[in-house]
Order: structure tokens, then C-alpha cells, then sequence
């Protein structure tokens, strides 16, 4: 599985290439299709994400928004993207996002004598392509900050449905995390063992998660999302001495307005 993330990476480049061999008949209909408004904007969010470790139910995270959507550059609160390359309907982006994860002792009893784990944020590229309501998407992402130092892909497909001002969009993925990054946040070192809590090293792990998002411009002269996704992990994770279970659901709720 140490590989995986290089043959995840050509993959994803594959499937760019080969998708970018149509899109210069799509260009003519491309150009006919209203581009969404651009500008800096302000808003709130919350993301509520039920966890599986032992002892700790939920992970609350607020955000306020402040943001701005160019021609190239996307900034949504924590979360930046910026494109390097667009052929008709495919386009090459470098991406920065925060990763919510991680704990200390006093989130649960089972963390008790153990390290801090923290939150970090992951930086790498990604390659989309849209055509028909449809969209594909793959990208790679590695630790910025040094602390797990682990590396995870994803591809995910989707597709988006209008009724009147309503935008649903149903998506399913598959992530890969390395060894490094499931280690930090579900291994226990030796030091932290107990006899209540064995130590674990925790391999690489492939991921899936199942989803709807919801998106609306009808309330309060801004646009609306919710989105609610469930997750099945791997059982390197709910392996862990750390989990007491596979599966979670995660949601989050946001309002924005351009300035």
C-alpha cells in the first residue's frame, strides 16, 4: 500500500489527460454558460463531525467566513484553492485545507497519559472535470505543518441536480490515508500503552464516504449549504484501541453574502 499514493497521483493525471482530449469540442458550449459572481464575500458556518474514538461523541467546529472568489483564486474561510490550468471543462488546481482532527486529554478518559494530537493543515494539487450536471474529482494532500507528516488522495464523483433555486448534489468518494497519518491520530506509542490501552501501530488506511449537499441563494440575500456525509473506515482505524466504532456521519451548515 506504500505506493498507492504515487499510482493514486498517476491515476488522477491519467484521467486528466484523458479528459482534456474532448474538451476543445466543449469549449463553443463553455463559453455560453453563466459564470457564477466573483468578489469578496463574508458569512458564518459550522461543521459537526461524530467521532469514533472512545469516549467522545462529537467535534464541534465553528467558522467564520471571510472570504473571495476570483477568476482563478477561491478562498472560502480556511479553505484555498488556486487554478493553474483550465482546458475547457478540466482544471488543475493547488489547494490548502485545514484538517479538524485530532484530541487531548481532557476530550475523553481514553486519552488520558497520551500526546496531544493536533489539527494541521494539508496542502497539495487537485484535477476536476465537470461536463453535464456530472463532476469528478481526485487530489493529493500532504501535512504542511510537520505534524503527523503523513500524506492522503482522494477521488470523489458527483452529481448536480437543479430544482428552481435549489441545487442538490448526491457524491460518493474513496480517500487513502498513509501509515503516517492513520498512526498519528489512531496508534498508541509504547509509552502511552496501559493496561487498559495497548499500544497500536496503525497501517495505511482506504476510506468511503456517501453524501448529499443542498445549496440556495433564496434566504437572507446570501447562498445557503448544507451538506451530510457518512463515513466507513477502514480497519486499520476501527482497529484501534483508540475507536469503539466504523462508521460516523458528519454535517456542517454555512451562510454567505458577497460584499
Amino acid at each position: 500500500m506504500h505506493n498507492f499514493r504515487q499510482y493514486f497521483s498517476t491515476i488522477a493525471l491519467g484521467i486528466g489527460l484523458l479528459l482534456s482530449s474532448s474538451v476543445q469540442a466543449q469549449q463553443s458550449q463553455q463559453a455560453n454558460v453563466q459564470q457564477p459572481p466573483q468578489g469578496f464575500l463574508y458569512g458564518v458556518g459550522i461543521g459537526v463531525n461524530q467521532e469514533i474514538y472512545r469516549g467522545y461523541k462529537r467535534r464541534t467546529i465553528p467558522l467564520p467566513l471571510i472570504g473571495y472568489r476570483g477568476e482563478k483564486l477561491s478562498v472560502y474561510g480556511p479553505f484555498v484553492s488556486y487554478q493553474l490550468l483550465q482546458q475547457g471543462n478540466v482544471s488543475f488546481s493547488a489547494k490548502l485545507a485545514p484538517r479538524f482532527a485530532g484530541f487531548d486529554e481532557s476530550d475523553s478518559s481514553v486519552f488520558i497519559g497520551m500526546a496531544k494530537r493536533k489539527s494541521s493543515l494539508d496542502g497539495g494539487f487537485g484535477v476536476q472535470w465537470r461536463q453535464n450536471g456530472w463532476q469528478v474529482e481526485a487530489e493529493t494532500l500532504h501535512d504542511l505543518l510537520g505534524n503527523s507528516k503523513g500524506q492522503e488522495a482522494k477521488l470523489a464523483v458527483g452529481y448536480g441536480m437543479r430544482f428552481g433555486p435549489v441545487q442538490l448534489e448526491p457524491k460518493a468518494g474513496v480517500s487513502y490515508s498513509d501509515s503516517k497519518l492513520v498512526d498519528y491520530y489512531y496508534g498508541v506509542r509504547l509509552e502511552e500503552a496501559t493496561a487498559s490501552r495497548s499500544a497500536y501501530r496503525a497501517a495505511s488506511a482506504v476510506n468511503y464516504n456517501a453524501g448529499i449537499s443542498l445549496s440556495t441563494p433564496v434566504f437572507f440575500g446570501g447562498m445557503t449549504r448544507l451538506g451530510i456525509e457518512h463515513h466507513w473506515y477502514d480497519d486499520s482505524i476501527s482497529n484501534s484501541p483508540l475507536t469503539d466504532r466504523d462508521t460516523g456521519v458528519s454535517a456542517f451548515l454555512s451562510w454567505s453574502r458577497f460584499f
